[in-house]
């Protein structure tokens, strides 16, 4: 059984890309059914520091989770934007 304090101090990593998403910052739970529905991420903000604009959350559904590890939580997001990358042109 893993504790959801155990789980907000795991490092959230995209399969998709190997980007590095951030630790968790809430948990969705569906009441009726007694399930974690999704987890929340801290979003990256297009303003100077977080300080001038709010940041976006990244939500990631549950069926997206790929595996927990000791460290990490591997998860896989097609359609993440981030804005540091779109204003680089890309990768």
């Amino acid at each position: 059984m893993v504790k959801i304090s155990d789980l907000r101090v795991r490092e959230i990593i995209n399969v998709v890309d190997g980007r590095r998403l951030g630790l968790i910052k809430d948990i969705d739970i569906d009441l009726e059914e007694g399930k974690i529905s999704s987890i929340i991420l801290p979003g990256v903000s297009g303003k100077f520091l977080g300080f001038l604009g709010k940041e976006e959350e990244i939500v990631v559904p549950w069926n997206k989770i790929m595996k927990i590890g000791a460290d990490v939580i591997l998860v896989e997001v097609n359609t993440f934007t981030d804005p540091r990358h779109e204003a680089r042109g890309g990768y």
